[in-house]
């Protein structure tokens, strides 16, 4: 493209801008040495003003050859100040980008109006060959990259320095097979020596690392969420190396320890967690991840003294967080903000990380801590606890009722029955109105020709839920008064709880009795047949046995063959001096493959037991297997000795 004669510009005009471009630059080099701090940020925000008002000038008057490298060069050096004032991630800065080279055009006798960012700089860069221009297009190219980066735009930014290399036709011999494009692209850019007639305030050369590890991070981001773990670990441990801050490095590692994780590596995935807590203490996100990799490795021990030092460090006053260095405004945490890294480094509310502990105590046995955690959480809640902490996707807090359930379990077991009655008697209270005289419900799940819509199947689903904590909540007290040997009262409460489940009216679809239940409706199911069990296991205390052995059919009947309710049949049998049938029934049981509904899952279906009825299902158990056993034993030898009998 040739050269345009412009507007004639007054010499003494461009030295002025000249010198005052220099004095500016001058006066940041000197506050930039007085260290970070309020008054270093303030010198950031007035440079900006100070540039900005600077380019004005120039853009005031037609764009003129003579003037271009200055002028944008003063772009560079304004841009950057914008993204320093902000200290947060680029936004909407993109314009002026645009508007330089819209001006280098102009000068040029070029026209790039309608052009899309994408093909203005590639217009630029094929068509504008000034010489004195290419630096001062370079350094805005690299800007323009960190843009691009910054909204995750890698096919842009490679494709910008595929132009700044002069390697549209050759770009794809420059890197091998297994190397990554944009990487290689970056690492072979030639940065422009900078000229001391036009000072930068953050050179080229820095930018370019930066670039390097901002890619890199982003893109083992973009394959970690995509599953290429290999690839993504590649990717992360490149922008391990790269350059950055402790802070961005210890979130390098963190994400390393994530993707390590994934890949089945958790020995790997504590090695990369530990290095950033070592490179920054501070990185708690870190800590949290050691205490999933404990956990997922049955690590108990180590699981619970990572999740009380991570509880130890949110309940300390956080320190006030370091004020950026104005050393470098373009860093590669204002380049890598993706959703998936909000993710990872989630910072935990101390509630979570209390209820963490309460809930891993109490699945570990560990009943006395956990009812100390569980007591300590629940005074969290007095203080507001709900308008803090966010009940989203990743928090680990279950629904309230639920928490107070799981409570009143730990208490049972640590033998504070009337502590665990109150804290059922307040679930009970907090739902009754909530639930509805009736509820119809599918089974199972199914795919209706025509999806109903959402809001009705919520409403229907948040109404199982709090069915199921009330009924929950009569099962507890049933266990509770039961243990304290008020058999009467034991079966008042089991009672409650099946008269609240008769509430709901189950549409049988006909499907096989083990496929897709509806997990609200799984749960119901076990807390009927925990009900049964209860209160048959009372009568039989009573003497009761014709109305025991009615409520173990009927959870037969709910769970068939279930393992906690078969040998009670069989007892009850055996009571009522049926022992042919008690035999028969034994034999049969004896026969059928062991199941896993005792053993912490629905009935009937495949989710798990929720925490709160773990400790129902262990007080369900039966406890003199081994005795009746040899007492059906003896009968069958017996029986089969005297074919009369």
């Amino acid at each position: 493209m040739k050269r345009r004669r412009g507007s004639p510009l007054e010499p003494g005009c461009l030295r002025a801008w000249a010198a005052e471009s220099r004095a500016l630059a001058d006066r940041w080099r000197a506050a930039r040495c007085s260290g970070p701090g309020g008054a270093a940020a303030r010198e950031v925000r007035q440079q900006r003003e100070a540039f900005r008002k600077l380019l004005l000038k120039m853009r005031g008057l037609p764009a003129a050859l003579p003037a271009l490298p200055l002028e944008l060069t003063v772009l560079y050096n304004s841009l950057l100040f914008t993204v320093g004032a902000s200290d947060s991630a680029i936004k909407e800065e993109a314009e002026g980008i645009c508007q330089g080279l819209l001006r280098v055009l102009e000068a040029c006798g070029g026209c790039g109006q309608d052009l899309s960012t994408e093909e203005l700089w590639q217009k630029v860069l094929q068509e504008v060959t000034v010489e004195e221009l290419q630096a001062p297009l370079h350094r805005l190219g690299a800007l323009q990259a960190a843009w691009w980066l910054a909204a995750s735009r890698v096919r842009s930014t490679a494709g910008l320095f595929r132009l700044l290399s002069n390697a549209e036709d050759s770009g794809r011999a420059r890197y091998s097979k297994g190397e990554n494009e944009l990487l290689s692209l970056l690492k072979a850019w030639q940065v422009p020596a900078e000229e001391a007639s036009l000072p930068l305030i953050q050179s080229a050369k820095d930018l370019k690392e930066i670039l390097c590890t901002a890619a890199a991070f982003l893109q083992g981001l973009q394959e970690l969420e995509a599953g290429n773990f290999p690839t993504a670990l590649s990717l992360l441990q490149e922008a391990a190396g790269g350059f950055c801050s402790k802070r961005v490095l210890a979130q390098i590692y963190t994400c390393l320890g994530c993707c390590a994780q994934q890949m089945g590596k958790p020995q790997t995935a504590l090695q990369h967690l530990k290095q950033a807590l070592q490179v920054d203490f501070q990185c708690l996100p870190a800590l949290s991840h050691v205490a999933a990799v404990y956990h997922e490795l049955g690590e108990t021990e180590a699981e619970l003294q990572a999740l009380a030092l991570l509880y130890e460090a949110l309940e300390k006053k956080p320190p006030a967080a370091p004020s950026s260095s104005p050393h470098f405004l373009i860093r590669t945490e204002l380049l890598v903000h993706t959703p998936i890294l909000a993710s990872l480094l989630r910072h935990r509310h101390p509630s979570e990380v209390k209820y963490l502990l309460a809930q891993r105590c109490l699945q570990d046995g560990r009943v006395a801590d956990a009812v100390e955690h569980y007591l300590d959480f629940l005074a969290l809640l007095q203080e507001g606890l709900q308008q803090q902490v966010p009940l989203d996707g990743d928090s680990p807090l279950p629904r309230i009722p639920e928490v107070f359930l799981e409570a009143a379990s730990a208490l049972e077991q640590a033998g504070r029955h009337h502590d665990a009655i109150t804290l059922c008697e307040e679930v009970i209270s907090r739902t009754t109105d909530l639930i509805p005289r009736m509820l119809r419900v599918e089974e199972r799940l199914q795919q209706p020709e025509c999806p109903l819509p959402g809001a009705g199947l919520s409403q229907q689903k948040e109404s199982l839920c709090c069915l199921a904590w009330r009924a929950a909540g009569y099962l507890h007290q049933g266990w509770a008064w039961a243990t304290l040997g008020e058999s009467k009262e034991a079966i008042t409460q089991f009672s409650r709880c099946l008269g609240d489940l008769l509430r709901v009216q189950i549409c049988r679809t006909g499907v096989e009795p083990t496929e897709n239940l509806l997990p609200e409706v799984e749960v119901l199911q076990k807390i009927r047949l925990l009900s049964l069990i209860g209160r048959g296991m009372q009568f039989l205390k009573l003497g009761k046995h014709k109305e025991a052995l009615l409520d173990f059919q009927h959870g037969l009947q709910i769970s068939p063959g279930d393992p906690a309710a078969a040998p009670y049949l069989v007892q009850a049998l055996w009571k009522l001096d049926r022992k042919r049938e008690a035999a028969a029934q034994w034999q049969k049981f004896s026969r059928s493959p062991p199941g896993e509904e005792g053993q912490g899952r629905c009935a009937g279906g495949e989710g798990p037991v929720p925490l709160y009825l773990v400790s129902c299902l262990q007080r369900a158990a039966f406890p003199g297997c081994e005795a009746l056993a040899g007492s059906i034993r003896d009968y069958l030898g017996t029986l089969n000795g005297d074919p009369a009998s």
